[in-house]
């Protein structure tokens, strides 16, 4: 599933292509939203004033006053395309929005609504969402806060960290990374942790996500991503991203970076989880 950072991007790639520019062509596809037929043509003519997101979830601001909430859930995906151009895609075409020069196409999403500002503050799931991690007014101690209060300070982070009602945005690879930066046990709660330890957690969850959303999908930092890539020009190996990307997630049995023990991967609240044991204190 695509996590904050990665739609993030895709709003950004919207943006260019559909920011206030009057919308020539607005569909959604009749099978999956047929509540929606009425109002695609009531579009027209609008432009998308601003993009933004929650979490996992994008708001396609429009002109006339509604909002577009849409979530990618698993298989979603967003793509902008010249008019000219036909996207090649086996995915089943959701909504298509479209100006004089440029198309965005939401490929295999299903939960797609158009809301106006009462219902917009009253969506269940945006209702529930906790402070969105890219927030750039989102501080390191107001995760702590949020981590020591009483509805989160007693659950583990391999938990806690999926919870979009504790951080919106941070999914499955944002979980493995964030606790091997902060040297965190994955098992641990809030509670048993020292202000140090929250703080570091804190940190870590504000910049690798944000180094995410900048690379492209990188955790790993720079000078680790220099280091790898001058090994691998070395060996002769390829300089492909999944060689470099992260620095636990997917590397099961693998060295750590920092220690060189290998990278362990177990089943935790229901999704992978990769971690050192050594660097991270857990008990073998």
């Amino acid at each position: 599933m695509p996590e904050g950072p990665e739609i993030r991007r895709a709003a950004d790639r919207v943006a260019k292509v559909l920011l206030d520019r009057p919308l020539t062509d607005v569909a959604f596809a009749a099978d999956a939203f047929p509540h929606l037929q009425d109002a695609a043509d009531a579009l027209i003519g609008q432009s998308v004033t601003r993009i933004d997101t929650r979490g996992k979830a994008m708001l396609m601001r429009f002109s006339g006053g509604l909002t577009m909430y849409s979530h990618n859930q698993l298989y979603g995906r967003w793509v902008t395309a010249a008019i000219n151009e036909i996207p090649l895609s086996t995915r089943a075409l959701r909504v298509t929005l479209g100006t004089a020069t440029h198309r965005a196409l939401l490929y295999s999403a299903s939960d797609v609504a158009l809301l106006d500002e009462v219902a917009l503050s009253t969506h269940p799931f945006l209702a529930r969402l906790g402070p969105d991690i890219l927030d750039q007014h989102l501080t390191a101690g107001q995760i702590v806060e949020r981590a020591s209060s009483r509805a989160f300070r007693n659950r583990n982070f391999v938990a806690l960290l999926l919870d979009q009602n504790f951080l919106a945005g941070v999914g499955n690879y944002l979980r493995s990374e964030i606790l091997f930066a902060a040297g965190i046990n994955p098992w641990s709660t809030p509670k048993q942790l020292t202000a140090k330890q929250l703080m570091a957690i804190a940190r870590q969850a504000l910049h690798t996500s944000q180094r995410s959303y900048r690379t492209g999908g990188v955790t790993n930092p720079a000078r680790r991503v220099a280091e790898i890539r001058r090994q691998l020009r070395q060996s002769g190996e390829p300089h492909t991203l999944e060689n470099y990307r992260f620095a636990v997630f997917r590397r099961e049995a693998a060295p750590c970076y920092a220690c060189r023990r290998p990278i362990r991967k177990v089943r935790a609240a229901s999704r992978p989880l990769f971690y050192c044991a050594t660097c991270q204190n857990v008990d073998t």
